[in-house]
């Protein structure tokens, strides 16, 4: 093969390598940590109790220590509660 090409062909690879954090930044932007609509078995990450720290982990559906991420903007009109709700929710049980 011609190493011009596969120079070029390697370069293209490394910008491109480069490109992959930002693009997953821009659709985390995108999105927010949803406490209480995940489903049993569909939360992405830990929850805020502490039980679990794998997503998929989750026990009941809509959990109040449980979260998901949706479209931002869309967790209060899915009856869900941010981080600091959901918190607040703990302590009082």
């Amino acid at each position: 093969m011609n190493q011009r090409f596969i120079a070029s062909s390697a370069l293209a690879s490394v910008l491109a390598l480069g490109l992959l954090p930002a693009a997953a930044q821009a659709q985390a932007a995108e999105k927010e940590k949803c406490y209480g609509v995940a489903k049993a078995g569909q939360n992405d990450c830990a929850n805020l109790s502490g039980t679990h720290s794998c997503a998929g982990q989750s026990k009941v559906d809509g959990g109040a220590d449980e979260w998901k991420y949706v479209a931002k903007g869309t967790c209060v009109s899915m009856g869900g509660k941010t981080a600091e709700q959901a918190k607040g929710m703990m302590k009082k049980s």
